[in-house]
């Protein structure tokens, strides 16, 4: 592939002799002499196997072929200029990329974020919210949050802390349909996020053969689970991560508390080979400390 690419110097000396069509004014324009831009134009020529200029005294012509060629070499040079410009404004402008998903990002990171620029105000954070909760680590991104089980192979991993499964609906539900044991809980509609399946364990968990966990609508994020159930849909479960501002805030209540973990968790994780990168590490050490923190409280 690229077998046929001629010299970069060739392509910028007959780029800058074909805008001025003088040589002169090329040889100033890229501090050499004008027996350099000559050697370089014949360079290319010899490699194209055309004549790209007509020498007519002292004017300088394109021919038909170095005029085609100078319209799409203008047009490559300056993408490959701006490329460049780029990549320096952006090796000197660091940052920290983040991927996170969208439930976590709204719901705990976005809120806390102001703790993290306050402590570390030089580490200019951007948060990229995607709607996979695994994979997220590419280029773009210096390391993420995951949601799962932390059996992740060749990445550094850290888990954000062990929730239980909580039931939660809102006040203005409970109001209607109180629940006061966990027989109560099959008159209620259930909501689910991605699957069935937590609401399936719960009821292995409280034993509740009769709890009918086919019924009930199924959301993709958590997010919109939790704002059908403050808007008395039903009742969800939630992770307590995912549901702490509507349960400080009161729009939503603990039914009663159970015991069963979370089957996942969030972690947050990196390569490996940015082991040694101090705004990486700084961002780990604080959400690690900053969740440990609320448990404690």
């Amino acid at each position: 592939m690229y077998k046929r690419l001629p010299p970069l110097n060739s392509l910028k000396s007959f780029e800058s002799a074909a805008r001025h069509l003088s040589f002169t004014k090329a040889a100033d324009e890229l501090f050499v002499t004008q027996a350099a831009v000559s050697h370089q134009i014949k360079l290319l020529e010899d490699f194209l196997g055309v004549e790209l200029f007509k020498r007519k005294n002292r004017a300088l012509e394109l021919t038909e072929f170095g005029q085609a060629y100078f319209v799409d070499i203008n047009k490559i040079l300056r993408k490959l200029n701006e490329a460049t410009e780029k990549l320096f404004i952006l090796k000197n402008d660091p940052h920290l990329s983040i991927g996170v998903p969208q439930t976590f990002g709204i719901q705990w990171l976005v809120p806390h974020l102001s703790e993290f620029n306050r402590l570390h105000p030089k580490i200019e954070v951007r948060l990229k919210g995607l709607d996979q909760d695994e994979g997220l680590l590419n280029k773009e991104i210096d390391l993420a949050i995951y949601y799962g089980k932390g059996n992740w192979q060749n990445l550094q991993v850290d888990r954000l802390g062990k929730e239980n499964l909580l039931i939660l609906a809102s006040p203005e539900l409970l109001a209607k349909n109180p629940i006061h044991c966990k027989e109560d809980l099959k008159f209620h509609t259930l909501i689910h996020t991605h699957t069935r399946d937590n609401w399936r364990a719960m009821a292995d968990y409280l034993a509740l053969d009769e709890l009918n966990i086919l019924q009930g609508p199924l959301f993709s994020h958590t997010f919109m689970a939790l704002q059908a159930a403050i808007h008395g849909q039903g009742i969800v479960l939630s992770n307590r991560l995912l549901a702490l501002q509507e349960i400080e805030q009161g729009s939503l209540k603990v039914v009663f508390p159970t015991d069963l973990p979370d089957p996942k968790s969030f972690y947050v994780v990196n390569h490996l080979d940015r082991l040694d990168d101090e705004q990486i590490q700084a961002f780990r050490h604080w959400i690690i400390n900053a969740i440990k923190n609320e448990e404690n409280e």
